[in-house]
């Protein structure tokens, strides 16, 4: 039987870089540089620059980049947030964190990202809006930023699967983190930059928001002992730096051979019983972080993938209204129908720069031989 084919080979990605990644990790162990070493540094600088942005800062995890962007704008208890309902619980955790309410919203029909429409409908009294650049595909930034101007409110992008992912604007394209007020990142192993570990980057032209978060991060410090504020130990550990500065060279190849893969999926799935492919949006270039399907058939099609030795997965089978966690907020089945039916529907098939086109083609067939059999 061959061998199963994963949704994410991170054993690949670390054969691929291992001597690169062995040295960068050595290096910081015998300096001892464990917490903020010059390897943080330099990822920040170079992560600033592939961003186009004035700064970066090295964080712990992408859910830790929210937090403390909300937190250096002053969110907190009585104010909401407006986050949209299809997205991974960190999206709205740190909202609730500072005594905030998230204000659930629904998504694009077509993209599954923030619904500018919606959330025009929902804009009034929001504090801060975070659109989600789902899967890689970068969010409708140019209608969002323009509503969230008009009701005086910061947009703060949440980025943690769109690293290199680019939206063409009037003047010049800009990149995921340079699109909002502040861009918030996770480098989760399986992330398009990902480090073997928690880790995530805040990435702002605000020189303002720059400071306040590297003072939170670091218990609010602006010197060893002195504490302007209260803080967080949110830092970014050094190993972790070293092993994003070392993925850092090849993040642009990476992305390249995931749109190249992602389009062999589309060109080969075409026509195939109800699939629907993710569709290309004029002006937006995704990184696909994700290659996500949908279909009528999700949980047969799911339960014949796993079967066939295809790592198959759901990227996010429940709403983030409908989670036990935020059920104190009040929502219903039905309330909002565009997140709902993505819920249902969505599937997410194994994509990574190393995946091969024996495998590729093994994906495919496993595909097309369940819709033969439904036919």
């Amino acid at each position: 039987m061959s061998p199963r084919i994963p949704l994410v080979d991170l054993k690949a990605a670390y054969a691929r870089r291992r001597a690169d990644i062995d040295a960068a990790m050595r290096e910081v162990i015998e300096n001892t540089r464990f917490i903020q070493g010059q390897e943080v540094a330099e990822l920040e600088r170079d992560f600033a620059r592939f961003c186009g942005t004035s700064h970066a800062i090295g964080v712990g995890s992408g859910t830790a980049a929210l937090h403390l962007v909300l937190a250096a704008l002053g969110v907190g208890p009585g104010d909401t947030v407006a986050v949209p309902a299809h997205t991974f619980a960190a999206t709205a955790e740190p909202v609730t964190w500072l005594g905030a309410r998230p204000r659930f919203v629904d998504v694009d029909p077509e993209t599954g990202c923030l619904d500018p429409i919606a959330l025009k409908s929902a804009i009034d009294g929001v504090k801060a809006v975070i659109p989600v650049h789902l899967y890689g595909r970068p969010a409708d930034m140019a209608a969002i930023s323009a509503i969230a101007a008009d009701a005086g409110v910061p947009v703060i992008e949440d980025a943690a699967q769109a690293h290199g992912a680019e939206l063409d604007g009037p003047e010049q394209t800009r990149r995921a983190g340079a699109l909002g007020r502040a861009g918030c990142f996770s480098c989760y192993p399986g992330k398009n930059l990902g480090a073997f570990g928690d880790a995530g980057l805040v990435t702002t032209d605000d020189g303002r928001i720059a400071a306040a978060v590297r003072s939170l991060r670091d218990h609010g410090r602006t010197s060893k002992y002195e504490h302007q504020v209260v803080g967080y130990a949110h830092r970014l550990d050094t190993l972790q730096a070293a092993v994003l500065l070392v993925k850092l060279r090849t993040l642009d190849a990476d992305n390249e051979r995931r749109r190249v893969l992602a389009a062999a999926y589309s060109a080969q799935l075409a026509g195939v019983g109800d699939l629907v492919t993710p569709a290309e949006t004029p002006g937006r270039r995704g990184v696909y972080h994700l290659y996500v399907l949908r279909t009528a058939h999700r949980d047969a099609l799911l339960a014949h993938l796993n079967a066939a030795g295809v790592g198959a997965g759901v990227h996010y089978p429940i709403p983030l209204h409908r989670q036990p966690a935020f059920a104190s907020i009040g929502y219903g089945d039905g309330d909002l129908p565009a997140t709902e039916a993505w819920a249902r529907e969505c599937l997410s098939l194994p994509l990574f720069p190393e995946l091969t086109a024996e495998q590729q083609e093994r994906v495919v067939a496993a595909v097309r031989d369940y819709f033969e059999t439904v036919s």
